[in-house]
């Protein structure tokens, strides 16, 4: 069974302003998340993450559409109760510590308070805060904040785990720790459905991944199939004794020539000629160090599908 599932979601806003058409933010999404996997939902600012995210906690209604979680309508209260959210900009009562904040979350969720005794120590030592139990919230920076957000979302012990924007503003290291938070998720089991605009946070740490541009899911796959798939492969050659200068066929193939004494770095455009430029390279008395494909990356397929996107866009408005 599939975590969850959309099929032809549409979500319209009527206009603050009299004779204007309403806007359209989702048009006719769909997308499925595995169980035990995690997700990631790729798009620029604007283009319907959060809106998607608001339906399938049943937060808004979809104009057109369904939305399911595990098999169940979002929205579900009984569904809700096997899923953990932490928003793109939380609220949090800011004066009451971290072991206060999740013991009230806890409470809310049902739990009692034994079971809470033993929950509240192990989620603040799996988020890293366990040093600042009794510390207040308004003291915590950005990265704590978010960690004490998971956190939060987790102290039910949900099978879903959806997370809007969760490394919004965070430095390196913060977005590292959440990376890390979120990878140990999937090997307890649970499924990951987040939502960013961090393109190597999603290369990084994702199974699978859907690319969103104005409210239209334009791609969906796993990272390997679509950083490669449709795009040339580079091939980068590291050589030393020779010149390159002096080789022609280097000069008409390759993309970058890069000579430092004399050693030369060679990136070809793809692996076509590659055994013809190996070829000269040894027939010049050329001592090969290495030969690297590079593989394409997500950012590749990402920026030509949002213009893709937004050419879509205009042709609608023309």
């Amino acid at each position: 069974m599939d975590a969850i599932r959309i099929e032809g979601l549409v979500k319209r806003f009527r206009s603050g302003w009299p004779g204007l058409p309403p806007a359209t933010v989702l048009d006719g999404l769909s997308l499925s998340v595995r169980e035990g996997e995690i997700y990631g939902f790729l798009g620029p600012n604007g283009s319907g993450k959060t809106t998607t995210i608001k339906v399938l906690m049943g937060l808004i209604r979809a104009t057109a559409g369904t939305a399911e979680i595990f098999g169940k309508p979002a929205g579900d209260v009984q569904i809700r109760r096997r899923i953990g959210f932490l928003p793109e900009a939380p609220y949090f009562y800011d004066y009451l510590t971290a072991e206060e904040f999740l013991t009230f979350y806890g409470h809310l969720a049902g739990m009692g308070r034994d079971i809470l005794e033993a929950r509240v120590p192990q989620l603040l030592e799996m988020v890293g805060l366990a040093e600042a139990r009794a510390r207040q919230l308004r003291k915590f920076s950005k990265g704590m904040l978010q960690r004490i957000g998971l956190a939060q979302a987790l102290i039910h012990d949900p099978e879903l785990v959806i997370l809007d924007e969760p490394m919004s503003g965070l430095d390196p290291i913060g977005r590292k720790q959440v990376r890390d938070l979120i990878l140990g998720l999937r090997d307890q089991g649970k499924t990951v459905f987040f939502s960013t605009h961090i393109i190597p946070d999603v290369e990084m740490i994702c199974d699978r991944v859907g690319v969103i541009v104005k409210g239209k899911l334009l791609t969906t796959g796993r990272v390997d199939d679509l950083a490669g798939h449709g795009h040339t492969q580079s091939v980068e050659i590291v050589c030393q004794g020779i010149t390159v200068g002096e080789i022609p066929a280097i000069g008409t193939t390759a993309v970058r020539v890069l000579q430092q004494g004399p050693q030369a770095l060679i990136v070809l455009p793809n692996p076509d000629r590659l055994e013809d430029i190996l070829g000269e390279i040894r027939k010049h008395g050329g001592r090969l160090i290495s030969v690297t494909p590079q593989k394409g990356s997500l950012e590749e397929l990402f920026f030509p599908s949002v213009s893709q996107g937004a050419g879509m866009e205009s042709g609608r408005r023309a």
